[in-house]
């Protein structure tokens, strides 16, 4: 079985890439500067608080899907500027 194929539509100002991307993981512990301490957040009976990132890349912009457990669920957000060399 193959997996899927990455996908880039060539355009450093508006891209899109597909397919999309799915991270799974833990709440993190973060600092006053959003920095993560190395520690995990917990539930009232001490286990791990899963979290869920789920986005697509199209017309430079990411759209983080419905699946998403972090604020910008369901919202899409505009890519930075890319300094591609030129």
């Amino acid at each position: 079985m193959v997996g899927p194929t990455w996908g880039f539509n060539g355009d450093f100002d508006r891209p899109t890439f597909t397919p999309s991307v799915l991270v799974r993981g833990y709440k993190v512990v973060k600092d006053e500067n959003g920095r993560w301490v190395g520690d995990w957040q917990r539930d009232a009976a001490g286990n791990l608080i899963p979290e869920t990132c789920h986005s697509l890349i199209g017309d430079g912009q990411i759209k983080f899907l419905g699946d998403c457990t972090h604020s910008l669920a369901g919202k899409t957000v505009p890519l930075k500027p890319f300094d591609h060399g030129e």
